[in-house]
């Protein structure tokens, strides 16, 4: 069960992740509005594309626990700025939600991994 639970949140990460990364690499006109009403230079997207998509990959790949840390690091980090960011210019909060909800899957699939996945606090690869 608790498998399933991990697996839920994760998979709706990545694939909000996978969306958002490609459409910051690919241009998406959406994304470039909202990140200039952020007040983020246009470059941004394209940058953050990549390393959403570098996540995802880390976050779905086997084994590698110490990579995984700061892929969800990474993304915790990503996730949170983006509900300061829209917050910050007077967003509303359902501006605002999707980074939340994003966030929230993220925390729960960090929070449930399986202990084959690997964590700090587990020895899988010598983190301590």
């Amino acid at each position: 069960m608790r498998t399933i639970a991990f697996w839920i949140p994760t998979l709706l990460l990545c694939v909000g992740l996978g969306l958002g990364g490609l459409g910051g690499l690919s241009g998406n006109p959406e994304q470039l509005e909202t990140i200039k009403a952020l007040g983020f230079p246009d470059y941004l997207p394209a940058f953050l594309g990549v390393l959403k998509l570098l996540g995802v990959l880390a976050v779905l790949a086997p084994g590698a626990a110490r990579l995984k840390e700061w892929a969800y690091a990474g993304i915790v980090f990503d996730l949170s700025g983006a509900a300061y960011a829209h917050l910050h210019v007077g967003h509303s909060l359902g501006e605002t939600s999707p980074a939340l909800i994003m966030l929230a899957l993220a925390l729960a699939s960090y929070a449930l991994r399986p202990r084959s996945r690997g964590g700090w606090f587990d020895d899988a690869d010598g983190c301590h």
